[in-house]
């Protein structure tokens, strides 16, 4: 994980914090809206980018909403791993997924394929939700 603030400026730094203070998984709009609620005049173009910057850089974790949108949020976890998110409320719990790592590597192995990445987000209702 590289510096999130390095190539900084004061907008970069503001979405940083926000993305930093936000519980769960968060949309560039939502991340955008808090901004503006607290003062700050970053277009959302910006928001954009800098969110995109910080996950290349591995700074901010993003997942992949069923509807293709791209969600960030700061992970506690900077070593690879998966997550169990809430279709309802959103909560997430991040997980490991060993089985997954070993399947993964076979099937690449067995095609010949190097340099393999992938991603795995499971969604489901938490017991809050079930309950409420």
């Amino acid at each position: 994980m590289s510096d999130p603030i390095r190539r900084s400026t004061k907008q970069r730094a503001a979405i940083y914090d926000v993305v930093q203070q936000l519980p769960n998984f968060h949309s560039a709009q939502d991340i955008h809206a808090e901004l503006t609620q607290r003062g700050s005049r970053v277009g959302l173009s910006t928001v954009y980018r800098a969110l995109s910057a910080m996950a290349n850089d591995g700074d901010v974790d993003t997942l992949l909403r069923d509807d293709g949108e791209t969600l960030y949020r700061q992970c506690a976890d900077s070593a690879h791993h998966h997550h169990l998110v809430c279709r309802q409320c959103g909560a997430t719990i991040e997980v490991d997924g060993p089985t997954v790592e070993i399947w993964t590597q076979h099937i690449a192995a067995q095609h010949d394929f190097d340099d393999v990445s992938h991603t795995l987000e499971i969604f489901g209702r938490c017991p809050q939700c079930r309950a409420g």
